[in-house]
């Protein structure tokens, strides 16, 4: 009878852990927890080298007037710097689009560039001369890695302040420190710096690496860059070897 009882017992006490897990809700994911706001001295870095990239480019590469699309640029730079430290929405909403707006132009600016390269390229009217050649296609590549840099930090999960506060229900990249939270800290997020480093790695292997992109804005927009990036290292050692050649 003892044994019956104890039985009985040990069933419910069973069934209680198993309701209760059940009721239990699930852990939250760890890109759902906010953290601190993203130092942006990283993302100044890199927007004055792609300044200094575009002042570099020939005449004939660049947009007209040479100086307006740089100027700009540091212009937007300048206003945006000090805004991390706003917390107000109204100015979280302004900062993001500035950020926007800046990552906007310095597309512009290298994307222009890029197709006046290609089709000087295809045409044979570019490439006279080998090392003024390589130089300007190595600046617009460059250039192109920091500008789609630029894509992702500000999209991923609706961009850094966004991701700092753990709004977005789930990421558009899995990186991945994300998948093995054993291997950093507990509160790790991506910065300016990964981002940096997925758009270079994209640039050469012309596919992810590490980090896999999960929405379809961001496959998109790596299906792209690989493109571009293809194309211009296509036709510029195309042409490179035709001139050595000759």
């Amino acid at each position: 009878m003892n044994e019956e009882v104890g039985s009985l017992h040990e069933r419910l006490a069973r069934l209680e852990q198993l309701l209760t897990a059940a009721q239990r809700k699930p852990a939250e994911p760890a890109w759902r927890r906010p953290t601190s706001r993203e130092s942006r001295w990283a993302v100044s870095a890199a927007v004055l080298g792609a300044v200094a990239l575009q002042l570099l480019l020939p005449e004939r590469l660049a947009f007209h007037p040479e100086w307006l699309l740089p100027a700009l640029e540091l212009l937007l730079l300048v206003l945006l710097f000090p805004g991390p430290r706003a917390r107000k929405r109204r100015t979280t909403s302004l900062l993001r689009g500035g950020g926007l707006t800046l990552a906007g132009t310095v597309s512009v600016a290298n994307g222009w560039s890029a197709v006046l390269l290609i089709r000087g390229l295809v045409r044979g009217s570019e490439g006279s001369d080998a090392r003024t050649l390589l130089t300007a296609a190595a600046a617009i590549w460059l250039t192109n890695v920091i500008v789609f840099a630029l894509w992702y930090w500000e999209w991923d999960r609706g961009g850094p302040v966004a991701r700092a506060e753990g709004i977005a229900d789930y990421p558009d990249f899995l990186f991945p420190q994300m998948q093995s939270r054993e291997l950093t800290q507990a509160d790790w997020e991506p910065a300016f710096a990964d981002y940096l480093y997925v758009s270079f790695t994209n640039a050469t292997a012309f596919s992810p690496t590490d980090t896999m992109p999960l929405s379809r804005w961001a496959k998109l927009l790596m299906g792209v860059q690989a493109l571009i990036s293809l194309l211009i290292l296509a036709l510029v050692v195309a042409r490179s070897v035709n001139i050595f050649g000759g």
